[in-house]
């Protein structure tokens, strides 16, 4: 049994205690608990000894242990491991039932509400249709706060809060016969409204009758994306479980899905399948996690649980501040970080991070003397921009677009959702165009010049990562995120982005580093002196009126006299005759 566990295990280091007969002729024995409880009797044992033994090399490393066994032993027993640490920081606080919930005061403005909200209700015009809150006291509907990713709102239903201290509000798109989402504005949480049904009934509101849409009680878009959602999960098709190797599920730990579709793509690849992370593989890919159940636990339909990569997760994500929470992340940050950690911790030449590595070739150019600089750089992914420009069904966007803003007018639901379709090598070509080098330094010219880039691949990967960059910024620099399908090809052909290295004709610039600018000293700094005399007369010590002037930005008499007055007991303020060199010290090493 123990032989089978280690095999299905993977470990190769085994502790095994054992009867040491020599010790028991010597007389050590140990005294133990009484055997029968209120008895006196107490059992004899057999000295134990303790041997490691690596499955590997078949022999014992380590035999000796006689005097620390049960030590060590218990070291291992209560080690800590993922699945029993209980860390606060890296859970989601529970939600609470919120305070004012049971006592909330709803007024009787008659305000009630049909089955469409078609924007925020605020007097400053405002336009917007999604993450709308509606505030449970006096039913205003008003936009959320705004996210970096430029999503979100104007903040219209914080501000309503601070003018009235309404506390409560609940968003609008979140409202099914299960619940809502409720925030506090004087808690300044999430919480739970247990009687949020009759606080809904007060405004009109059914909660039984109410589909979870984004930006509405019934949002247009909310059939469309549902739709194109019942398609990716393949829904109303019965579905066959499969089970056995390569089959195996890994469970959700809450917001991990970036790092189960990850290591799920990587071991599908047989470098790491057998190199590294042995355990985890072994999990996922030898089918003794993902068995057919047996005829006594079928009730209709049954599915594997999957096996918990909590101890994976703990170990990859040790000292790291956002992988050791239980936030959201970013799949191609996480690939990244576990290509560093695969590279940090090798021991040999050879990883099986190296299945994605290439070299690129960057080709900078001076745009004045057209001389060039190559250089190469590792890199493990591929990031592509997202032209939208090179979109091949503009008209219908226009059409679409054109609907939306009618159906918005009308108050009618909205048209299937449009997306621009980009084709695959567009984004190809955009990756090859040349872009701009922000201060540029041209050891021709021994000047800062306009240069470009361009890069290509020296090497190719085995498995080549691409991430499509989705994400972008506006006008305004606001980031937003591209709704947008990319056309991918079954085949790709990237042997047109091979580097070239230096070709005939082209001029190399010279090997010269920058010189190195050495930052002037400190000027002390200037001080109104008419100001200080003004001052001075009024009979404060010229000291404090010195530094009264240069706190206040050389503004004047007027605004350098109220500093002096706010600061007059402040000790040091009269010490000392401060003069350039001595003021610009005293600004250096204290705080006004």
């Amino acid at each position: 049994m123990l032989s089978e566990k280690l095999n299905m295990t993977h470990h190769i280091h085994t502790l095994v205690r054992y009867r040491n007969d020599k010790l028991e002729q010597q007389g050590d024995t140990k005294q133990v608990i009484p055997v029968n409880a209120g008895s006196n009797q107490t059992k004899k044992t057999t000295p134990l000894g303790v041997k490691v033994k690596n499955s590997l090399l078949g022999k014992t490393i380590i035999s000796k242990l006689f005097g620390c066994h049960d030590k060590a032993c218990d070291e291992v027993l209560n080690a800590k491991s993922p699945y029993r640490r209980q860390d606060p920081d890296s859970w989601e606080e529970e939600i609470q039932v919120s305070k004012h919930a049971i006592s909330l005061k709803q007024l009787d403005n008659g305000l009630t509400f049909s089955v469409y909200i078609p924007k925020c209700i605020n007097l400053k015009n405002c336009e917007l249709q999604e993450n709308l809150w509606l505030n449970l006291t006096d039913g205003s509907v008003l936009c959320g706060k705004w996210f970096f990713d430029g999503t979100g709102g104007n903040g219209h239903a914080l501000d309503h809060y601070r003018e009235t201290n309404y506390p409560l509000a609940v968003r609008v798109g979140s409202i099914t016969p299960d619940g809502a989402d409720v925030y506090s504005f004087q808690e300044e949480e999430a919480v739970i409204d247990p009687h949020l049904a009759e606080h809904l009934a007060h405004f009109g509101i059914d909660m039984l009758q109410m589909p979870k849409t984004e930006n509405g009680f019934t949002c247009s878009e909310f059939k469309s994306r549902t739709h194109e959602w019942e398609v990716i999960q393949e829904s109303g098709l019965k579905l066959k479980p499969v089970y056995g190797p390569g089959f195996t599920g890994i469970k959700n730990l809450g917001n991990s899905c970036y790092l189960t579709a990850t290591m799920q793509v990587l071991f599908h690849i047989p470098e790491f399948q057998r190199e590294k992370m042995a355990k985890l593989g072994h999990g996922l890919l030898s089918g003794q996690y993902s068995k057919p159940p047996v005829k006594s636990e079928l009730i209709e339909q049954s599915f594997q649980n999957g096996i918990s990569p909590r101890m994976f997760k703990a170990l990859t994500s040790k000292g790291h501040p956002e992988f050791a929470s239980s936030r959201q992340q970013d799949a191609q940050e996480f690939f990244l970080h576990l290509i560093n950690q695969i590279e940090r911790n090798s021991e040999g030449t050879e990883t099986p991070s190296d299945v994605f590595r290439y070299l690129v070739e960057e080709r900078i150019q001076c745009c004045q003397s057209r001389k060039v600089r190559y250089t190469h750089r590792v890199d493990y992914l591929m990031q592509l921009p997202v032209p939208v420009e090179a979109a091949t069904n503009k008209e219908e966007l226009i059409m679409y677009e054109v609907k939306r803003r009618e159906a918005e007018v009308n108050k009618r639901m909205f048209p299937e959702v449009v997306r621009a379709r980009i084709p695959f090598s567009a984004c190809l070509q955009a990756w090859t165009e040349p872009e701009n080098v922000d201060d540029f330094w041209s050891s021709a010219l021994q000047a800062k010049s306009a240069g470009i880039k361009t890069s290509r691949f020296s090497s190719f990967p085995e498995y080549l990562v691409i991430q499509i960059k989705k994400f972008t910024f506006g006008l305004d620099w606001v980031p937003k995120k591209l709704d947008v399908s990319i056309d991918m090809p079954d085949l790709l052909d990237i042997t047109f982005l091979r580097a070239t290295g230096l070709q005939l004709g082209e001029e190399e610039l010279p090997d010269i580093a920058p010189p190195i600018v050495i930052p002037d000293e400190p000027k002390a700094p200037e001080i109104d002196d008419s100001a200080v005399m003004q001052l001075a007369e009024m009979g404060f010590p010229l000291e404090a009126c010195r530094k009264a002037v240069y706190y206040t930005g050389n503004m004047g008499a007027e605004v350098a006299f109220n500093w002096i007055i706010a600061h007059m007991e402040e000790p040091g303020i009269t010490q000392g005759v401060i003069t350039s060199r001595a003021l610009f010290k005293w600004v250096c090493h204290a705080s006004p």
